[in-house]
């Protein structure tokens, strides 16, 4: 069996990290727009910055095998404490249990270790692989939000989906094989 380690992303996987992500543009568009540029890659690391925007590699424990990414971003303290979910997987991995592994083990690292009370993920109506996925992870609907993020040149309507640290439980990682 493979399980799955999350790390930050560095500079020295910007190969790697491109190559995934332009192999994915079909699965991914509409859905996301990961970098596919060296220069966008490092825009991207710059922009995490460990207070607001985290980022995690998810990679094949055994082999450190780049499968995708999670990003925790607008991550807010005081009285919220709370941030926003991003994630992808690339073509070669989606379907086979790979993010839904890495976005528990996400989900774990940002309730235990960042104290964060809520995570929210916003997800196009339309996006059934990701609505399951939440669901799957003990994410409820909150809403419906029109025109909420602009994506591949337009704005597009999203659901919003949330966990809260108590309703989550920090269950059991897992294991994909």
């Amino acid at each position: 069996m493979h399980t799955v380690s999350i790390r930050t992303p560095t500079m020295e996987d910007a190969r790697a990290f491109i190559g995934l992500t332009r192999m994915s543009v079909g699965l991914h568009a509409p859905w996301v727009s990961p970098p596919t540029q060296l220069e966008t890659y490092a825009r991207y690391l710059e922009s995490l910055d460990g207070h607001h925007k985290l980022g995690f590699l998810i990679c094949r424990q055994v082999n450190g095998e780049l499968l995708g990414l999670v990003n925790v971003s607008e991550i807010v303290r005081g009285a919220f404490h709370s941030a926003y979910l991003g994630y992808w997987i690339g073509a070669p991995f989606s379907r086979q249990g790979y993010m839904r592994v890495g976005l528990n083990a996400v989900i774990n690292h940002c309730f235990d270790a960042h104290h964060l009370h809520r995570l929210e993920a916003n997800i196009q109506p339309d996006n059934a692989a990701s609505i399951a996925l939440v669901k799957g992870l003990g994410f409820r609907r909150e809403g419906y939000s029109p025109d909420y993020l602009h994506i591949a040149g337009e704005w597009r309507d999203h659901e919003r989906w949330a966990i809260t640290n108590p309703d989550w439980g920090l269950p059991a990682q897992p294991e994909c094989t």
